[in-house]
């Protein structure tokens, strides 16, 4: 019965617990937040968001407040960064989120952690209309979100496509490179961020869990990958490669050369083993997102 129990608490928490390790200072609280989006029972449709269904934005909104690890910035999309940073508004301010979402919705437009969102005629007119992009497709609450995030950050990645064409969810439009990921994470939270590693360079450390277990002591850490080679079956043939993915790191153990890590990743924890060559040829950037990165 005990070892029931202990397995019961280790699944709930690896399915529903909070994702940083060390949590980070909020200015609200969950239970405030679902009580919030729960006191709103219908919605009427948005005069802006015209392709966007009253019932599944705010079907997607509770379910967001509800269960942020859920989150699922789509697939094929390259809102994998925005995911991450939805990771951090909800543990930091989630009835900010919620309250911040409902002024969106009904003006077109809304301030969040002194931060003003317009989004673009385009951006507008897209939301609601994404499509074969899994549980996303009915997600409406987060097709606004992560359109929105992405029409107001830019980076260099962005510079020859700032306007959104249908399908620029999957382009460069959407695009995020380490630096802007951490003006997006600065911005919306007002923390501070610590960064190693880059868009082309792996970090330059004598003891990369070491470090990184060292940064889970103190906040929030996010890893910038090589997606492609992480779910690759034989990663010794993988030659050249670049970051294309962001994950929230959980946990991370080093055995006998074998390296495993549990983290968030787009909608749901995952658990994974690989050979410490195979994790370093994968990592690019660290990010720990802390009330005082040092």
């Amino acid at each position: 019965m005990k070892r029931q129990i202990t397995i019961a608490f280790f699944l709930f928490n690896f399915f529903f617990g909070r994702i940083s390790a060390t949590p980070l200072p909020s200015i609200s609280t969950l239970k405030q937040a679902i009580e919030f989006v729960d006191s709103i029972k219908t919605i009427e449709k948005s005069p802006y968001w015209v392709n966007v269904s009253p019932e599944l934005f705010l079907q997607n909104l509770k379910s967001s407040v509800h269960n942020p690890i859920s989150i699922y910035p789509g697939r094929s999309t390259n809102f994998c960064a925005f995911g991450v940073i939805s990771q951090l508004v909800l543990e930091h301010n989630p009835l900010g989120y919620a309250k911040f979402m409902v002024q969106l919705y009904f003006t077109g437009h809304g301030d969040y952690n002194n931060i003003h969102f317009r989004p673009s005629a385009e951006v507008i007119n897209a939301a609601g209309n994404l499509r074969f992009k899994g549980v996303l497709d009915i997600n409406h609450a987060e097709q606004i979100w992560f359109l929105t995030l992405a029409d107001h950050f830019k980076g260099y990645l962005n510079f020859f496509n700032h306007r959104y064409n249908p399908g620029d969810e999957d382009t460069f439009w959407a695009a995020t490179n380490l630096k802007k990921f951490n003006k997006m994470a600065r911005a919306v939270t007002g923390f501070k961020t610590k960064s190693v590693g880059g868009d082309l360079i792996h970090p330059r450390l004598k003891n990369t869990v070491a470090y990184l277990n060292n940064c889970l002591k103190k906040g929030f850490v996010v890893l910038y990958i090589n997606n492609r080679i992480l779910h690759k079956k034989n990663h010794e043939k993988v030659k050249f490669a670049t970051p294309t993915h962001y994950i929230i790191l959980e946990k991370i153990e080093e055995v006998n050369g074998t390296v495993t890590l549990t983290y968030w990743d787009s909608g749901g924890k995952s658990l994974r083993q690989m050979s410490v060559k195979t994790f370093k040829k994968i990592l690019f950037g660290i990010t720990l997102v802390s009330s005082d990165a040092k």
